[in-house]
Parts: C-alpha cells; structure tokens; sequence
C-alpha cells in the first residue's frame, strides 16, 4: 500500500487502455456497447457509470480509507444523496452551524417531507447525547464549521451515535483527506464539496460521497444513479488533476493563512479572529491537534464593531469578492450578505455570523501581497 502523497499522484489510474497513456482517458460516452445481449458488462449508461468518473471516485475511496465513492454534480447534490439514506419519519441531530445551503434543504426541502431535525451545538457532547430520540437515525454535522471554524470532535460524535445505532455524516470539505480522514475517526459516510479543495481552481463544481461499508454503499449507489445527479467526464476528469496537487496546496494555503493571522492579530481594528489553532487553549485548539493534521485555509475575523464590512471587501484589490472557497485565488465575503444570507437574521445571530464578519478563503498568492492588500483596505475604514 502506498503513503498518501503517492496516492494522490498515482491514484486513479486504471489500465483500460492500450495507448500507454499516463493519465485518465475522458471517456465522452453516454452509452457502451453490449458485445452480445445479456451479457454482463461493467458500463452501459453514463448515469450508472463511467470510466474516467470511477477513476475519481475511485481514489477518494483510497484517500479515505473507505469501501467506495460516489461524485455528484455538485456539493449540494452530495448532501442531498446523504440525506436520501433517511425515510420520511425518521429523526437525525444537526449541527446548528452548517452551511446555507444545507440549511434550506433541511428547512424548505426535507422538512416539509417528514424527515425531522433537531439542531444541537456538536461541540455539546452532552446537547448531542440528549437530542437522541426513539426515531434518531443519523447525526450530520461539520467538523470544522463554515464560517465561524467551530470544531467538532469525530471521535466523540461518532461513539455516542453508535451507542444510539445511528449513522455519522460528516461534511469535510473544509479540511479534506489530506488534513483529516472522518472514516478512521468512526463516521460512517463523509463528503465533500469538490467545487473547493479537492478541485482547486474554481473551474468546475463536483461532490463526493465515501461510504464506510458495502451496505451504505450499496444505498448510496442506488441513490446516485436513480437521481442522476453525477459527474460529468470532463469535469471527473478535472476533479482528479486538482486532487494530484492537493497536499502541496494546502501546505500552502495553511502556510499564508498563518501569516494572515498574525497581521490580522495586530490590528487594533480587528475586533476577534475565527481560527482552530489562534486558542492554544481552547476545545478548538485541542481537537484539531488530536484529531487533524492542521486547520485548513479558511479563517474568518470580525472588525469592530461601528465599522464598515462592506466598505473594506469593496476596498481590496488583489483579493476577490466572491463566494466559495478552497481555490488557488484568494476570495473573501461577508457571510451574513452572501454565503449565509437566506438564513434568517435572527437565526444567523443565533449562529454567531454578525454583520461585521467577513470569511477568507487563503489563496496561493505570496502572503505579503495578500497583506498589502488586506491593510490597504483597512486603511479605507
């Protein structure tokens, strides 16, 4: 078995042809054919399957450490597909911190569909325990939150669940296999908005499901392909290049996010900072050293308060205006206005996302640029 490095270059590599290509085919068929009826074939209809998307998903289960993948259209269409594992009825505990847009497939979607939903603070080992119910089935939460960078024990969530015989799934996209791997941590599926680091260049959107056994995958299959959200080849394609770069990419993204900080923590306009390790005292602090390798290359901080959010994103020049994250460019927003903004003020400040908080996402430009840029734009406030 390889280390992680070498699978993340290697990965993915199937000899299905006879060329001696060193790299992936796109294989743009929506259809195979069948070299006689009945026979058993591997491939017979895009949706159901395809040679350059198994070749992604194939190495997110290897980086996993999990029994299968599954790459989707989109992040959102991963969660929704995690989501399909529950039936009308059943119960599911979720983190009172999660991203917008799984906030309105809980609440507009699912919901309405008679799945329930209690939400907990995941930090709360005795909140999670005592949301449990006859009908629980399931715990979804993020490890690291988006945008306040709260952290959740994987380990812990994932014992008191399995004492309550319910799934773990765990949206990981801030932190990636190369930083933490939930599955060895006891989730039982994790998934990723591929759009951010696993691609990395802010050119395609994608998810991506790793189920832990055959039977989830098995569901999870069969999901998939009666939904037909998937990957299309090409963008399969580009999914697996930006996973080759992965680990040198966030070293980097970490690495600039840092230094960031460091400014960020001598600026008397700066009135707090949203970061797992700027605590070394913190439960933050404690789980990200225990159970990840870093923290990742997202960080958010708020300016005092009298000051002006929305002047100091219009003020940068070198840093984009956008949402997202996880690219080579650095992008920053303000979540209560963008990224966050169809949940309810009252909700939001419920969360913690205030007006004055702004999110970073630490691109790959050298880190002095950045905060040239960053301080100019302070400057104008």
């Amino acid at each position: 078995m390889v280390k992680f490095n070498t699978l993340l270059v290697r990965g993915g590599r199937p000899n299905d042809n006879s060329t001696g290509a060193v790299n992936v085919p796109i294989y743009n068929s929506s259809t195979f054919r069948y070299p006689k009826l009945g026979a058993d074939v591997k491939w017979d209809y895009e949706r159901s399957g395809n040679p350059t998307r198994d070749a992604v998903e194939d190495v997110c289960a290897k980086l996993e450490n999990g029994d299968r993948g599954f790459a989707f259209s989109s992040g959102m269409a991963a969660i929704h597909a995690a989501l399909a594992l529950f039936k009308p009825g059943d119960h599911l505990i979720i983190g009172d911190n999660i991203y917008g847009g799984t906030f309105r497939l809980v609440n507009d979607f699912l919901k309405p569909r008679g799945l329930e939903f209690t939400e907990v603070d995941t930090q709360d080992a005795d909140a999670v325990a005592a949301a449990f119910k006859p009908n629980t089935k399931g715990v979804y939460f993020e490890p690291v939150t988006n945008p306040l960078l709260k952290v959740s024990s994987v380990k812990q969530i994932s014992q008191i669940a399995h004492q309550h015989n319910a799934l773990v799934v765990v949206d990981n996209t801030f932190l990636t296999p190369y930083l933490q791997r939930p599955l060895d941590l006891g989730a039982d599926v994790v998934l990723h908005s591929a759009t951010k680091y696993l691609g990395g260049h802010s050119d395609f959107t994608a998810g991506m499901i790793v189920t832990k056994t055959k039977d989830l995958s098995d569901q999870i299959y069969a999901i998939q392909n009666t939904i037909g959200a998937v990957l299309a080849p090409q963008e399969a394609n580009l999914l697996r290049r930006g996973i080759q770069t992965l680990n040198i990419r966030m070293d980097r993204h970490i690495q600039n996010a840092e230094k960031i900080i460091a400014y960020l923590q001598s600026n008397p306009k700066v009135a707090k900072i949203y970061y797992p390790t700027v605590d070394k005292a913190s439960q933050d602090y404690q789980i990200i050293s225990d159970e990840a390798k870093g923290a990742g290359g997202v960080l958010s901080f708020e300016v005092q308060p009298g000051l002006d959010a929305a002047k100091f994103v219009n003020s940068l020049q070198l840093i984009i205006l956008a949402v997202s994250l996880g690219a080579a460019e650095s992008l920053v927003e303000v979540p209560a206005f963008m990224s966050h903004f169809e949940i309810p003020k009252p909700e939001r400040l419920k969360m913690g996302i205030k007006d004055e908080l702004i999110r970073l996402s630490v691109g790959l430009e050298d880190a002095d640029d950045l905060i040239a840029d960053l301080d100019q734009a302070f400057q104008q406030i």
